[in-house]
């Protein structure tokens, strides 16, 4: 029978590690981490010398004793990990009961105490399921767990004529194997209730051998305690995630179809806007609805207003080269970060109106040059995209003329869908291409 346990054992703990390393293949990538996959656990609870699972007792009547126990487990997976376990206790059992109900008792002694004086194991841990497979952080777990490891007992013997005899002590292989539940107190605690019934590699664990393998059971309660920051990856359910994934590209399609449709509805009246606001009857670059100099004469130089340039007395100009500094830089980035605009429309959130106007303070003090260029995510078609790229970039520059910057020197074009600078496959990537860029020169 010793044999056969040693024999069994490397095949079992190989199986385990298999599918463990199977099961880390899976990615457990989320925008929730990182996560505690660390943690320490301390319990206590009652140690028995029987066996549910079948097989007889060498005593008629056995006793609950105090137990407890300390382990260290890694997270390997939502699913897996793999825990060091120590436990310490005391076994009892006597005969004051006839065997089996009746009959003579298996053991000829009296009684027995064994000190299990301490055990370690490394035991694999598998997560059966999770409370609610639909929540990304659940609060409730089955789990199940197995391993090998070590006992070391001392065996003490009451025989029928009272004397008592404690035998020597002994190291013997165990293979532990339990079922348990956790409950997830907060992000660092847990609730853990468990039971495990260890196999012992020998027969002398009660103190009578008489040909068959002994077990003892520990049914506990316990704390334990995650360690680092974060969600932990036990209660985490990749099942969860990529239900809220898939539901979430569900709205935003649903969503997309529904804004398509009333663009659909609004697309002549934002283009008829749009003509209206950039409309230039003169031709001088200045739109009307900002020119204050309307009908100015072709070939005209006008200001940002619309009206005549007066003709400076000539002038030997040293030519300089134009340069931007950080601060010019910074001015920019401000403004291209705070832009945005109606959905779906070229209609700029007034919210943008200050970042934008020192933009043209900028371009008024120190002439320079700029290049507007807009851009869409992929959503809706490639037209509509490019249309709407191109309206963008025209309406920043007819509100920064309208600041009194030089209709002349801003280029506004529109490129749609065809340069991203990020994933179109996220919500976060297409807020990202949804832009328009300033270039000073």
């Amino acid at each position: 029978m010793k044999l056969n346990l040693l024999k069994c054992l490397p095949v079992a703990l190989a199986g385990l590690f298999i599918g463990g390393a199977a099961q880390a293949q899976e990615p457990t990538t989320s925008t929730m981490a990182p996560f505690r996959t660390w943690s320490i656990g301390v319990n206590a609870g009652v140690i028995s010398p029987i066996s549910p699972l079948g097989g007889q007792n060498d005593y008629s009547n056995w006793e609950s004793s105090l137990g407890y126990g300390i382990y260290i487990k890694k997270q390997i997976t939502p699913y897996f990990s793999l825990r060091l376990d120590g436990n310490r206790g005391k076994a009892k059992g006597d005969n004051v009961e006839p065997f089996n109900s009746g009959g003579t008792n298996a053991s000829p002694f009296k009684s027995f105490s064994t000190d299990l004086n301490y055990s370690g194991s490394l035991n694999a841990v598998v997560n059966m399921f999770n409370w609610s497979m639909f929540k990304q952080q659940n609060n409730a777990q089955l789990y199940a767990s197995v391993g090998g490891g070590f006992a070391n007992y001392t065996t003490t013997t009451v025989n029928s004529g009272g004397t008592t005899v404690e035998n020597a002590t002994v190291n013997r292989m165990i293979i532990p194997a339990g079922l348990g539940a956790k409950f997830r107190l907060s992000d660092a605690v847990n609730l853990d209730l468990g039971w495990t019934i260890s196999f012992v590699d020998g027969d002398t664990f009660d103190g009578y051998a008489r040909g068959a393998n002994d077990k003892y059971n520990y049914a506990y309660a316990g704390l334990e305690f995650a360690l680092g920051k974060g969600k932990q990856l036990a209660f985490y359910s990749p099942t969860a995630a990529t239900y809220d994934e898939a539901l979430a590209a569900k709205n935003i399609a649903n969503g997309l179809k529904s804004d398509l449709d009333a663009q659909k509805a609004e697309n002549a009246r934002l283009r008829s806007e749009m003509g209206d606001i950039l409309k230039d009857s003169d031709g001088d670059g200045v739109a009307d609805k900002l020119d204050k100099c309307p009908n100015t004469p072709a070939g005209t130089v006008v200001d940002g207003s619309g009206c005549p340039l007066v003709t400076p007395k000539p002038q030997i100009i040293k030519e300089t080269k134009v340069v931007v500094t950080e601060a010019d830089r910074k001015v920019v980035a401000d403004a291209i970060k705070n832009l945005e605009f109606d959905l779906g429309k070229a209609t700029i959130r007034s919210k943008s109106y200050a970042t934008l106007n020192r933009v043209a303070a900028l371009l008024v003090e120190k002439n320079f040059s700029l290049k507007l260029a807009g851009h869409t995510d992929n959503t809706g078609s490639n037209e509509l995209n490019m249309r709407l790229s191109k309206d963008r970039a025209e309406s920043v520059k007819a509100y920064l003329i309208s600041q009194g910057a030089n209709a002349s020197r801003i280029e506004a074009t529109g490129y749609g869908e065809d340069q991203p600078i990020a994933t179109n496959k996220t919500a976060a990537g297409r807020q990202q291409n949804r832009r328009v860029e300033f270039t000073l020169y």
